[in-house]
């Protein structure tokens, strides 16, 4: 069975990029525009690990991202930030929220397949 995988971001672009990236690779992908419609889309399907961006209207990453670890279900998924924000501060944020990888934009889609591979076969262990 595919392992399934959220990618949230308010281009687009970026989701459709992401999105077929990984749909080649074999994941089933479902995306969200920001992270309120990422919380509702949750209880549609089990994802194994989450792709956010952080600069998102209506609830940015961090707010989707620390909603997402008060759900029991969702406390130990994997989390990547997508961002164009390198400031050490975001990451310490998202050290303490349980980020588990940052991918900065732009980016090759070798280096998302790359982060999500190395997310995916730690959380199988």
């Amino acid at each position: 069975m595919a392992k399934s995988i959220l990618v949230v971001d308010d281009s687009s672009t970026i989701r459709k990029f992401v999105s077929v990236s990984l749909s080649l690779q074999g994941f089933d992908v479902l995306t969200a525009c920001d992270g309120m419609d990422a919380l509702e889309k949750l209880p549609t399907k089990k994802v194994d690990l989450v792709i956010t961006d952080l600069n998102m209207p209506n609830m940015d990453g961090f707010e989707f991202i620390k909603a997402l670890r008060e759900n029991s279900e969702y406390q130990d998924v994997p989390v990547i930030v997508l961002t164009s924000l390198p400031e050490e501060k975001n990451k310490e944020i998202g050290v303490k929220l349980g980020v588990t990888s940052y991918v900065m934009k732009p980016f090759k889609p070798e280096k998302i397949q790359y982060e999500v591979s190395k997310c995916i076969s730690s959380s199988d262990m």
